[in-house]
């Protein structure tokens, strides 16, 4: 289902909500080149070559597929109308940010690639909450910019952490084959970490890099 409350394409709102999400990807960069070069120095204490360090990356493999194909999922439905229409239907009727939820399940992810349990739980926290900062700005938007309906919908359905049993299916609305193709080009910028934390584990082993911390 979703409810029609559209408004001029001058509407400050709209750009506004635009400029946040754009700052929202460059801090989401920023902690993931951060982190990346603090875990040039950093190891698991499960050693690379046991069964606990590469169940753990696998696991990790396994978030980062469910988190792209969370975020496309969630764009077939989205489609670009976040800033004009309340859309409530599929992933949308179980969290209000499915894309960051997803995201954050890719992230996780990521963390895990150190063959560490601390490096999913220190990605995710990390992306998490730069992701609460921007969305409590952008819900500051929307309900200017939709009124009535979104409030109901914030009142429905929880900020992040999704409730399975508010599922409906709805309705995806237009689709827009570009948007998808976006999400999923971004969506493999997190299947980067799969080569780079190989190498890392390489670099480490043969004493070029020199081991700093480990994980658990």
């Amino acid at each position: 289902m979703v409810d029609d409350v559209k408004y001029p394409d001058t509407n400050p709102v709209k750009y506004g909500l635009g400029n946040y999400q754009q700052i929202r990807r460059m801090v989401l960069a920023v902690l993931i080149v951060v982190l990346f070069a603090a875990l040039l120095f950093g190891q698991s204490t499960f050693p690379p070559d046991t069964w606990v360090h590469e169940s753990i990356e696998m696991f990790g493999v396994l978030l980062i597929f469910l988190g792209i194909v969370g975020r496309l999922w969630a764009t077939l439905y989205i489609g670009g109308r976040k800033s004009s229409e309340v859309v409530t239907g599929g992933p949308y009727s179980i969290t209000r940010n499915p894309l960051y939820v997803f995201s954050t399940v890719a992230a996780a992810g990521v963390g895990a690639q150190i063959g560490s349990f601390t490096g999913i739980i220190l990605f995710a926290a990390l992306c998490a909450g730069a992701f609460h900062i921007v969305i409590l700005r952008e819900e500051k938007f929307l309900k200017e910019a939709l009124g009535a309906p979104y409030r109901a919908y914030l009142a429905k359905v929880p900020r992040f952490f999704p409730d399975l049993s508010l599922y409906d299916e709805g309705d995806t609305g237009s689709f827009k084959p570009r948007l998808l193709l976006n999400t999923l080009l971004d969506g493999l910028v997190f299947l980067v970490a799969l080569p780079a934390f190989e190498l890392i584990d390489g670099a480490q082993l043969s004493g070029v890099l020199p081991v700093l911390f480990r994980l658990p």
